[in-house]
């Protein structure tokens, strides 16, 4: 019992440290390009819908990835699909979100800061 009340405080973690970078990220953008009506108000879906949206989410999906792959012998290819699987909702959260676009004080759709080696979120 004691490895997976572990494995359930590491997901919980991991999903909320996730959770809460993507909404930074999220914010971060969208103060930059001036998307929504206004920070308050941006800052209020992050908070209260976002992350805990998000963090249920992953935190789900750590769970069913860890059922589905409950096999202990191989640790490596396990961690390997929790990272890809729980990377991949980020991303695909974060790309649903991004609304940098429709701004025009962010040329091509991507805020200033935005390294230039990475693809900006969006589908």
């Amino acid at each position: 019992m004691g490895t997976r009340r572990l494995h359930g405080f590491l997901g919980a973690s991991v999903a909320l440290v996730l959770a809460v970078s993507a909404a930074t990220l999220l914010g971060r953008s969208w103060a930059a390009c001036d998307v929504g009506v206004n920070n308050a108000a941006s800052s209020f879906f992050l908070v209260w819908l976002f992350i805990p949206g998000a963090w249920t989410v992953l935190l789900l999906l750590w769970a069913a990835a860890g059922t589905l792959l409950g096999d202990r012998r191989r640790p490596l290819i396990h961690a390997l699909a929790l990272a890809v699987t729980l990377l991949g909702v980020v991303w695909c959260a974060i790309s649903i979100f991004w609304e940098g676009s429709a701004a025009p004080s962010c040329p091509g759709g991507v805020p200033p800061w935005w390294p230039s080696f990475l693809p900006a979120p969006g589908f």
